[in-house]
C-alpha cells in the first residue's frame, strides 16, 4: 500500500540521501581507539590493559558524532597488540532491490562501519582481544522503514593472512521516514592460541560486512 510522505519526512529522506552520496564521494572515514599494554609484553610476563577502554556507549557516541577525525577516547597502544581494522573495502555494504545491483535508484539501505577499538590481554601462548566497532545504516531510495539487520564477520588471521578463528553476528537498527539513519555498536572478545616464538603483533583481527547477503553490492 502506498502512502503519502509529509514534507518534513521528505526532508529527512533527502538528508539521508545526501549523507549517503557524500560517503560515496569522500570515502568512509575510519578511526580507531586503542588501549595500551605494559612494556613487559615481550619479556615473557602477562600484560593487561586498562579496563573500560572499549565500550558500546563510547563507540555508539563516536558513530553518532559528526566529527570525522580520530576518536580519542582511548590510549595509544605501546606495541604487540594485534590490529583490529575492517577487511579491505568491506567496511561498507550496499543492499539493492533484487536483480538491480549497481542501480543507484534501487538502493534499499547501506551499512557503514565508521569506528573501531580494541584492547588486549597477552599471556604465554594465548592472546585475548576485546574488540568493538560501530557505524550506521542509511535508508536508500527503495528502503523500507522498520528494523534492518546486516550480517558481519569478525576473524583473526596469522602473518600469512590465514584465518584461524571466525565469529559471526548481526548489527541491528530501526529506521523510519522521519529518522532514516540508524546507529549500531558491538563489543565482544576473542581468544586465540599463538605458537611459541610467535609475536602477538603478527596477528590481525578484521571486521567485515557479509557480501553474500542477498542484494549486496
Amino acid at each position: 500500500m502506498k502512502q503519502s510522505i509529509p514534507m518534513a519526512s521528505r526532508g529527512a529522506l533527502k538528508l539521508a540521501a545526501s549523507l549517503w552520496a557524500a560517503s560515496l564521494l569522500g570515502g568512509c572515514g575510519l578511526s580507531s581507539i586503542t588501549s595500551g599494554l605494559g612494556s613487559g609484553i615481550l619479556g615473557g610476563g602477562s600484560a593487561k590493559t586498562e579496563t573500560g577502554a572499549v565500550s558500546e556507549e563510547q563507540l555508539l557516541s563516536a558513530a553518532q558524532s559528526s566529527d570525522t577525525g580520530p576518536f580519542t577516547g582511548g590510549i595509544e597502544v605501546a606495541h604487540g597488540c594485534p590490529r583490529f581494522v575492517p577487511w579491505p573495502r568491506d567496511n561498507f555494504v550496499t543492499i539493492y532491490e533484487t536483480g538491480r545491483v549497481g542501480d543507484g535508484m534501487a538502493i534499499m539501505h547501506r551499512g557503514e562501519i565508521t569506528k573501531t577499538a580494541r584492547e588486549c590481554n597477552i599471556e604465554p601462548g594465548r592472546v585475548t582481544v576485546k574488540y568493538g566497532f560501530s557505524g550506521r545504516i542509511l535508508l536508500g531510495p527503495k528502503g523500507r522503514p522498520g528494523p534492518i539487520s546486516l550480517p558481519v564477520s569478525v576473524f583473526v588471521t596469522d602473518d600469512n593472512r590465514t584465518r584461524i578463528t571466525n565469529d559471526k553476528l548481526n548489527v541491528d537498527v530501526n529506521v523510519s521516514v522521519e529518522s532514516p539513519i540508524g546507529y549500531f555498536s558491538a563489543v565482544r572478545t576473542v581468544t586465540f592460541a599463538i605458537p611459541e616464538g610467535t609475536r602477538p603483533g603478527e596477528y590481525e583481527v578484521f571486521v567485515a560486512f557479509d557480501r553474500t547477503t542477498p542484494g549486496a553490492g
